[in-house]
């Protein structure tokens, strides 16, 4: 964000709230990050999802919710 940037937002009223290294933010976000990043590990291993190859946007999407719902099944599989 550059100098511009944080006028135009004082000007908009939005106030940066930046939390400083070493102390708790307390709203809790980031504290689950680990499930995000374990699910894009996940989508990672289809090849399809890893690299984009189709060049249309229907394609890829019906792929990404065949690559969740295989994820999806696969951790409901293994609660048996």
């Amino acid at each position: 964000m550059g100098v511009v940037d944080e006028r135009e937002a004082w000007h908009r009223g939005v106030k940066p709230v930046i939390a400083r290294r070493g102390t708790e933010h307390g709203s809790g976000l980031g504290t689950q990050r680990w499930v995000v990043e374990r699910a894009f590990a996940h989508l990672h291993w289809f090849r399809r999802l890893r690299i984009r190859w189709e060049i249309r946007d229907d394609i890829h999407e019906a792929f990404l919710t065949l690559g969740c719902a295989l994820i999806c099944w696969r951790r409901l599989k293994s609660f048996r």
